[in-house]
C-alpha cells in the first residue's frame, strides 16, 4: 500500500542545479561568515532553508503575469488587480502595497504608537517589535502558556490568554494601547496557529474596549488551513472561506506577500478605517511609493495578485503543509527533538535538548545552526537567544524559553527526497551533538543582530568536531 497521504500537485518544468561542496570548502564557508548562517553565500548552499520568504517557486502563470506588467508610475493596472484580489481573498476595505511586509510594519508603526504606548501581541516577531520599540511602543506577550512549552501538543498554541490580554487593557487603559497584534502561525513559537474561536474572542474583547486589532496576516492562508483540519465546525468551509472569516474579526494587517502569496517580493498593508487608510496612502509615499505601486514593479503586483488566488486552493495548501509534516515525522520517529504539534511553514528543532551540553550563554540555537551546514550543506536558522535581543533597559542578552533551529521550507521548490536528506543530515548530527562547540559574539548590530551579527567558537576554531566522530567510530 502506498504510505504517502499526498504528491505535489505540480510537475517541473525548469531545473536550478544545485552545487555540491566537500566538509572543508563548508567549514572554510561558515568561518568567512562568522559562523552566521545570514552571511553565508547562496552558492555555497545546498539545500535552503534559511527562510520561506521571497523563495517560493512561482507558477507557470504567474511568470505568465510578469509579462503584463504596466510600469506606469502611477494609477499602474496591475495596483488595481492586486487591490481585487486583496479585496475578495481578505476582505479589508482600504490596500497599502508596499515592497515587503516590513515596509507595512514600519508604516503602521509610526502611524498608530506614541511614545509610551504599549503593544500586546502573541508572541513577538523580530522586525514587527523592533518597528514597534522604534516608535516609542513596548511589546507585551499575551500568547498563552502553552507556546513556551515544548512538551504541549495542544493544537493551537498560538492563541491568546484573554486573562492576559485583560490584565494588560486593565493595568495601563486602552488609551495606551493602540492596537493588538494578533500573529498567525506563530514564527516564534515554531508555526503555530491561533483558532478561530480565539480570533473572535480577541477581536470581541478589543472592541468593547475601543481597541483595534490588527492581523499580521504573513501566514494567515495556513493558519486557515490549519483550523480546517482541526477545528470542529470547519472541516467543509474552503480555504477561501477561512480565510474571509479571520480577517473578519480584525480592524486591519500588515502582510509580507513573500509567504503565503508566493512571490519573491512585496507586502502590503490593508486597513478598514478610512482616516487612516488616507494617513497611511500620504505616509507610503515618503518611505515606499506612490501610494498605486507602494515600491514594487506593475509586473511584482500582478504575479502577487495571480499568487494570492493560487494560495487559497485547497490542493497547494495541503501539499505545502504535508511536506513541512513530513519531514517532522521523520525526525520526530528518530527521537530528534522538535517543536510538537509541526507548524506550517517549518520543522523546529529544540536546540536545548540537542545539545544540553551548550550553555545558554553560548547560543547552542546558533551553534546548532552553524554545525548543520557543516554536516550536510543544509542551511538552516536560528530562532532563539540571538534572535531575541537584549533587554531595552538593562541590556542583557534576553534568554527565551524557546531555544530553537527553524527548517524552513520554501513553497514548491524541493522534492520529497530533499526533505530525506535533510532529516538524515539532522539525525547524524544528533547520534553524537557533543562534536558541536559554543559560540561568542565578535560582532553584534544594534538593530536584528541575527542578520548580521559574528560569531567565533568558544573552543578552537570550528563549531563541529569532525575528528571528534572519527575518534568515536573507531571506539565503537
Amino acid at each position: 500500500m502506498n504510505k504517502r497521504s499526498w504528491a505535489e500537485p505540480f510537475k517541473i518544468k525548469m531545473v536550478e542545479p544545485l552545487r555540491m561542496t566537500t566538509p572543508d570548502e563548508r567549514e572554510a564557508a561558515i568561518a568567512g561568515a562568522g559562523f552566521n548562517t545570514f552571511l553565508l553565500r547562496s552558492e555555497d548552499v545546498y539545500i535552503d532553508l534559511l527562510t520561506d520568504s521571497g523563495t517560493s517557486a512561482m507558477s507557470d502563470r504567474q511568470w505568465a503575469g510578469l509579462m503584463l506588467g504596466d510600469e506606469a508610475y502611477a494609477g499602474s493596472v496591475n495596483y488595481y488587480h492586486l487591490e481585487d484580489a486583496v479585496h475578495r481573498y481578505y476582505g479589508y476595505k482600504h490596500l497599502i502595497p508596499t515592497h515587503q511586509g516590513r515596509g507595512a510594519e514600519h508604516i503602521l508603526s509610526r502611524m498608530m504608537i506614541k511614545p509610551g504606548d504599549v503593544v500586546p501581541g502573541n508572541m513577538y516577531f523580530t522586525t514587527t517589535r523592533a518597528h514597534q520599540e522604534l516608535a516609542g511602543g513596548r511589546f507585551v506577550d499575551i500568547i498563552g502558556d502553552a507556546a513556551h512549552d515544548v512538551t504541549s501538543t495542544e493544537p493551537f498554541k498560538g492563541n491568546v490568554d484573554l486573562k492576559k490580554l485583560q490584565a494588560v487593557i486593565d493595568t495601563y487603559g486602552p488609551s495606551k494601547i493602540p492596537y493588538v497584534n494578533l500573529q498567525c502561525c506563530v514564527n516564534m513559537a515554531g508555526g503555530q496557529p491561533v483558532s478561530m474561536e480565539n480570533i473572535a474572542a480577541v477581536g470581541a474583547l478589543c472592541h468593547r474596549h475601543g481597541i483595534k486589532v490588527m492581523l499580521d496576516a504573513t501566514r494567515a492562508v495556513e493558519n486557515a488551513y490549519f483550523i480546517k483540519v482541526r477545528e470542529p465546525g470547519y472541516a467543509k468551509k474552503s480555504i477561501e472561506e477561512i480565510l474571509r472569516e479571520i480577517c473578519s474579526h480584525t480592524d486591519g494587517c500588515t502582510n509580507s506577500a513573500k509567504k503565503d502569496s508566493l512571490v519573491n517580493i512585496g507586502g502590503f498593508l490593508c486597513v478598514n478605517d478610512d482616516a487612516l487608510a488616507e494617513e497611511a496612502r500620504n505616509m507610503v509615499v515618503l518611505f515606499e511609493g506612490l501610494h498605486t505601486y507602494g515600491g514594487l514593479a506593475g509586473r511584482d503586483m500582478e504575479v502577487m495578485a495571480i499568487g494570492i488566488a493560487e494560495s487559497v486552493q485547497y490542493d497547494h495548501i495541503r501539499a505545502r503543509i504535508g511536506q513541512v509534516e513530513y519531514l517532522g515525522g521523520l525526525l520526530e520517529k528518530a527521537g530528534v527533538p522538535i517543536i510538537r504539534p509541526i507548524g506550517g511553514h517549518g520543522v523546529f528543532l529544540d536546540a536545548l535538548k540537542f545539545l544540553p551540553h551548550i550553555p545558554r550563554d553560548q547560543f547552542p540555537a546558533q551553534a546548532l545552526a552553524a554545525a548543520l551546514y557543516v554536516e550536510s550543506g543544509v542551511r538552516t536558522m536560528e530562532r532563539g537567544a540571538v534572535s531575541a535581543g537584549r533587554d531595552p533597559d538593562t541590556r542583557q542578552n534576553i534568554f527565551p524559553k524557546l531555544e530553537l533551529v527553524r527548517l524552513t521550507i520554501p513553497r514548491r521548490v524541493y522534492t520529497q527526497a530533499h526533505m530525506d536528506v535533510t532529516a538524515e543530515s539532522i539525525i547524524t548530527l544528533f547520534e553524537e551533538p557533543e562534536r558541536v562547540v559554543g559560540l561568542r559574539f565578535t560582532s553584534e548590530p544594534k538593530y536584528l543582530r541575527f542578520f548580521q551579527a559574528r560569531f567565533e567558537p568558544t573552543q578552537g576554531d570550528l563549531v563541529l568536531n569532525r575528528s571528534a566522530k572519527a575518534g568515536a567510530a573507531s571506539a565503537r
